[in-house]
């Protein structure tokens, strides 16, 4: 709480101790890794939805990931970004959706931006893979601890004390199993909990539709039940206190220099429960964010809020625009009019809502960790701060340095208008940078991404939102750096070197056709400036 030296407000009270039951969290993981089915599984086990398998939920709601576009899933990807949010004793689980495909990293790092805590989702069979590390290293940028979850234990797979060793050697996290597997992957007998000794064995329900059933035994039961598999596991144990220790650092979790490590699957919806306690006790609740200037705003200061996510179309039947807002300090209350920190100017809240699958629900209240929808929100975009009464602004979330460059074509020169009102949507959106120059126009704006699927998405959403065909020409380029006026007056007319402005900014960008041509500019050019931009 602020220190004002004033007693605290009934109000005040009210937001911390609200705060407090928030958990605002993503999962991480290299695609196939189960990302989607234990995403489902833990909405099961909350009680959000009845069943897995066929998502379906509540009231008919029509499932708890966002594969809302033909695109996502034809290529079996997630794009988009959404919260999903339920309740589990006497908790508020806030879970963001992040992108699982590396083309997608820079929407995943505005996703991580929103969170306290994150589950790092490992294949047992694959362990640490590339998009899994480089989702981790957004996760150390940013200070968010980290849970780890074994994945896939019935399935064949790795030693487990392999997979510790992994993780502690690649990425230099200290792992502190909260539980350990009976029975090597694929012959998983059940769960000991190291903190009592309790064993927990399951029993797969039919297509795994519903929460598994558990049965809780003692060491003899266990013993008796599992021979020589169970006297394997108690013996990995004793050798784990050595090792590892027998509780978790919670000072070292919450610093990002320890992982607590749980096992399961998360398809039969083994050992998920546990995980969702784990997420419950020990992921951190909101806290103070810091402001551009460095300073922290207490959670129970006035309202403030991050945008982290601007999605237009998610569904057909709502053609509108919503963006997804971290609440980081303060109650919202819906109709509230905050304040655009960008511009200055007011912002009306008179459409908030939330979203599960493609079913909204208005509401109406919101705490510190919470996510929130705002309708029509056509002044923002991802980065922005909103408050209420006391001004803030939090700092923006970078763009990621782009690697693929290409120009884009409308087809039919008698749909330019729905052409341009659709590469301005997608621009704001954060789905692709978009680059201009006045050689090149307006006709035929320079797209720029992280990965070359975001060019696929493009095509896919100014055909059947804005109903513009369009053609992609790929350019030569393969990196970016910023520079300034005197650094483009420089660079012209300098072979596979190109200047354009990014239309979000203002930012003059240099595109280079390789390293070896960037580092033979910066010789013959030396003192011009050529910044590097985050890399994703």
């Amino acid at each position: 709480m602020a220190d004002t030296g004033a007693l605290p407000r009934a109000a005040d009270l009210k937001v911390l101790a609200e705060a407090g039951k928030r958990r605002a969290f993503a999962v991480i993981s290299h695609p196939d890794a189960g990302k989607s089915t234990l995403t489902e599984a833990l909405a099961l086990h909350a009680s959000a939805i009845s069943s897995a398998g066929a998502v379906h939920g509540k009231a008919g709601r029509r499932g708890v990931t966002s594969d809302w576009m033909a695109l996502e899933r034809d290529r079996g990807i997630s794009i988009t970004s959404a919260a999903l949010r339920f309740d589990y004793h006497d908790t508020v689980l806030n879970l963001l959706d992040t992108p699982g495909h590396a083309d997608f990293s820079e929407d995943t790092y505005r996703v991580l931006s929103a969170v306290d805590c994150a589950i790092m989702l490992l294949d047992s069979a694959k362990g640490l893979e590339p998009q899994t590390l480089k989702l981790f290293d957004v996760c150390r940028s940013r200070a968010v601890p980290v849970i780890t979850f074994v994945n896939k234990w019935d399935r064949p797979g790795r030693e487990p004390l392999e997979l510790l060793d992994e993780i502690e050697q690649r990425i230099g996290l200290h792992p502190a199993p909260l539980n350990w597997p009976v029975g090597i992957a694929g012959d998983f007998r059940g769960l000991i909990e190291r903190a009592t000794g309790s064993y927990t064995t399951f029993t797969r329900t039919p297509g795994g539709a519903s929460r598994a059933l558990e049965a809780v035994l003692d060491a003899e039961a266990g013993l008796a039940r599992d021979g020589d598999a169970y006297a394997a596991a108690a013996e990995e144990l004793a050798l784990l206190d050595e090792i590892f220790g027998p509780d978790v650092d919670m000072a070292a979790f919450l610093a990002g220099r320890s992982s607590p490590v749980l096992f399961g699957a998360a398809l039969p919806n083994f050992g998920v429960r546990r995980l969702l306690d784990a997420v419950t006790a020990l992921a951190p609740a909101p806290s103070a964010r810091p402001d551009t200037a460095g300073s922290p705003r207490p959670v129970d200061s006035p309202f403030s809020g991050l945008v982290f996510k601007v999605q237009a179309n998610m569904d057909p039947a709502h053609r509108d625009r919503m963006a997804f807002v971290r609440v980081c300090s303060g109650q919202f209350e819906r109709g509230m009019v905050l304040t655009h920190a960008a511009t200055g100017r007011p912002f009306a809240t008179k459409y908030a809502q939330s979203m599960f699958g493609q079913e909204r629900e208005t509401v109406e209240v919101a705490y510190p960790g919470d996510v929130i929808g705002l309708v029509n929100a056509t002044a923002l975009r991802p980065g922005d701060t909103l408050y209420a009464e006391s001004p803030v602004e939090f700092p923006p979330i970078p763009s990621f340095a782009p690697e693929h460059f290409a120009v884009v074509r409308c087809k039919d020169s008698g749909k330019h208008k729905q052409f341009r009102r659709g590469i301005e949507q997608l621009d704001t959106e954060g789905v692709v940078q978009v680059l201009s120059s006045d050689l090149r126009g307006d006709q035929a704006p320079v797209l720029a991404a992280v990965g070359p699927l975001q060019f696929d998405v493009v095509q896919h959403r100014l055909e059947h939102e804005f109903g513009a065909r369009v053609e992609l020409d790929h350019l030569d380029y393969s990196l970016a750096r910023r520079t300034d006026a005197a650094g483009a007056d420089a660079l012209r007319g300098q072979r596979a070197v190109e200047v354009l402005t990014r239309r979000l900014d203002g930012a003059v960008l240099a595109l280079f056709s390789d390293k070896w041509r960037l580092g033979q500019v910066q010789r013959d050019k030396a003192g011009i400036m050529l910044e590097p931009l985050i890399a994703g």
